[in-house]
């Protein structure tokens, strides 16, 4: 007798989609994780978006607040599903002194339980089920599953160059294509959703960029939600190692600023605190707009992806030590260089092709010259060749959205500095093997 199926038919395809293809063998290698002398043999984990470089500045300051400082009573109560008051004010501060440089007004900012949901319930707010959203491609793989899983958008990847460059070309031309192209399968183009710096280049956009796709967005009645999780994770471009791998000087200019300028009800900018502050485990994530009726609408069906109050409170304290901050940052970008200085330097004696970084966590690497043929399955076998002979594990090229077959994303702030010098090592290793 056929058993009953005892899950909807969307609990059945849920249980059939992992998040991410790589999870598995990550799994494998969290029970055999390198130690440099308990376990030298064991894996390095550069595929997961995580900073660990500063955690130990960030954990003395959350100890120290926690010793110093009585729990208010607010936090064992309910707050507004937006964030409590006394946080978004917090919130509101640094983002305006540190990373905005521009006046945020708590009145606009929506807080919720991490980096997903904020993405989740946007979508399922400004975009209908069908709808398209465009990501310039490459682009982080699980935003997929971010805009599908619940408000059922479609991804469309705009691929506009396959090249090295450092940095993005996308100019409103494309975006016409991409218009039309899409109009002409009958969908409709609801939003269009940057990061910058982006995942997985480094990419960052400028302001002229900025400028001219905002107005074509406004112009066209397009969402354009611009993702500045990785903004204050910048790399030192003008470090002795580094200057000569990039083009032209582009400056992080936060798209905020043109947010104000513009006062449109179709702008709008995800941040968290997961990668500049190294606290993913947190949970910690917002949206800033200025749309009125988003916010409404944010607020009624938020309740879900609340922030613990104790975590708000927390980082209320943490935030609004200004002092602090600017010398967390700084340090930060300092350890940040210094590490991918690391990496670039086996990249380049490796003869490694790979996108020059301007923020972010990542390289984008090419080890195409590896393939044994054109093909999806190739590159997987040469990722999964890369963990099970070096043990090391890095982001697999499936769902980039690049059309070249071969880049992986390498996450360098993930590890010590002294894992990462063998991480690095076991690749050079490895590639100097398999030539």
């Amino acid at each position: 007798m056929t058993k009953p199926l005892s899950l909807s038919q969307r609990g059945q395809i849920a249980s059939r989609s992992a998040m991410r293809v790589d999870l598995e063998v990550y799994a494998e290698a969290i029970e055999n994780l390198y130690h440099p002398t308990k376990n030298p043999e064991g894996a390095l984990i550069l595929n997961m978006a995580e900073n660990n470089l500063s955690w130990p500045l960030l954990r003395e300051k959350i100890e120290t607040v926690a010793l110093e400082n009585g729990i208010p009573n607010w936090v064992s109560n309910y707050t507004s599903a937006l964030g409590a008051a006394s946080f978004r004010e917090a919130l509101a501060g640094f983002l305006s002194k540190f990373l905005c440089h521009c006046p945020i007004s708590p009145d606009h900012l929506a807080c919720s339980a991490g980096a997903t949901p904020v993405i989740e319930l946007t979508s399922w707010i400004l975009a209908d089920a069908g709808d398209v959203a465009v990501f310039p491609a490459p682009s982080y793989p699980v935003y997929t599953q971010d805009i599908g899983n619940k408000a059922a958008v479609e991804r469309f990847d705009l691929v506009i160059q396959n090249t090295t460059n450092d940095r993005p070309t996308l100019n409103s031309k494309h975006l016409d294509e991409t218009l039309t192209n899409i109009e002409s399968q009958g969908k409709k183009f609801r939003m269009l959703i940057l990061t910058s710096p982006d995942n997985p280049t480094g990419y960052i956009y400028s302001f002229e960029q900025l400028i001219e796709i905002s107005d074509w967005c406004i112009e066209q009645e397009v969402h354009l939600i611009v993702n500045e999780i990785y903004g204050l994770s910048l790399i030192d471009t003008n470090h002795p190692e580094l200057r000569a791998d990039y083009q032209t000087e582009v400056d992080f200019v936060s798209f905020a600023q043109i947010m104000q300028d513009r006062q449109s009800d179709y702008l709008h900018l995800w941040y968290s605190l997961s990668k500049d502050l190294g606290s993913s485990g947190f949970r910690l994530g917002l949206v800033h707009s200025l749309n009125e009726s988003f916010i409404k609408a944010y607020n009624n069906l938020n309740a879900p992806h609340m922030v613990s109050n104790y975590t708000q409170w927390t980082f209320q304290e943490v935030l609004s030590d200004h002092d602090f901050m600017a010398d967390y940052i700084r340090k930060n970008q300092a350890a940040l260089t210094e590490s991918y200085v690391l990496v670039v330097k086996y990249l380049r004696a490796a003869n490694v092709p790979y996108v020059p970084s301007r923020g972010s966590l990542f390289v984008w690497i090419d080890l195409s010259a590896f393939l044994k043929d054109d093909s999806v399955q190739a590159e997987t076998d040469l990722w999964l060749e890369i963990y099970q002979k070096a043990k090391l594990l890095i982001t697999p090229a499936n769902g980039f959205g690049h059309q070249n077959r071969g880049h992986y994303r390498l996450v360098y702030t993930a590890i010590s500095k002294t894992g990462l010098e063998e991480a690095m090592s076991r690749l050079s290793d490895f590639i100097k093997n398999k030539r």
